[in-house]
C-alpha cells in the first residue's frame, strides 16, 4: 500500500475517533499517534495535514455543508459514520490540496470504502464526491 493511501486510511480512522468519541483534535492526535509509533514521517505528515483541514472550524462547517448539499435527502447524522468521515476526509483533501487531481481523491476514497464500508456505500460515496468535485472545479 502506498504512503498516501495509508495516510488517507489513517485520516478516516482519526476522523472516526473524533466523531464517535467526541474528542478534540488534540486528543485524537495524541492517542492516535501514541499507538502508531512505527508510522513513517511522510505518512504521518500527510495524514495530519488532511486531518487539520478537516477539523479546522471554518472548513469543517464548509465540508459538512458540501456533503449534505450533494447527498440529496440525507443529513450527516443519518449517514453511516464510516461513510460520513470518509467523505469528510476526501472533501478536506480536495479543498486543502487542490494540486491532487480530484479523480485521484475520489478513486482513493472508493478503494478505502471498499475496505471499510459496504458495497452500497461505495456508490453513494462516489455520487456525492463526484458532485462535490464538480462544484469545487
Amino acid at each position: 500500500m502506498g504512503t498516501r493511501r495509508k495516510a488517507r486510511e489513517m485520516v478516516l480512522q482519526m476522523l472516526f475517533q473524533s466523531d464517535m468519541g467526541k474528542q478534540t483534535s488534540d486528543q485524537v492526535r495524541s492517542t492516535f499517534w501514541a499507538e502508531r509509533k512505527d508510522v513513517d514521517a511522510e505518512t504521518r505528515s500527510f495524514a495530519d495535514d488532511i486531518f487539520r483541514v478537516a477539523k479546522d472550524e471554518a472548513r469543517s462547517t464548509e465540508i459538512d455543508a458540501l456533503i449534505e448539499k450533494h447527498a440529496e435527502n440525507w443529513r450527516l447524522e443519518r449517514m453511516a459514520a464510516v461513510d460520513r468521515n470518509l467523505m469528510r476526509a476526501a472533501v478536506a483533501e480536495m479543498i486543502g490540496f487542490p494540486q491532487t487531481p480530484r479523480p485521484v481523491v475520489i478513486n482513493e476514497s472508493l478503494e478505502i470504502a471498499r475496505k471499510f464500508s459496504t458495497p452500497e456505500s461505495v456508490h453513494f460515496i462516489n455520487g456525492v464526491l463526484d458532485s462535490v468535485a464538480k462544484e469545487l472545479s
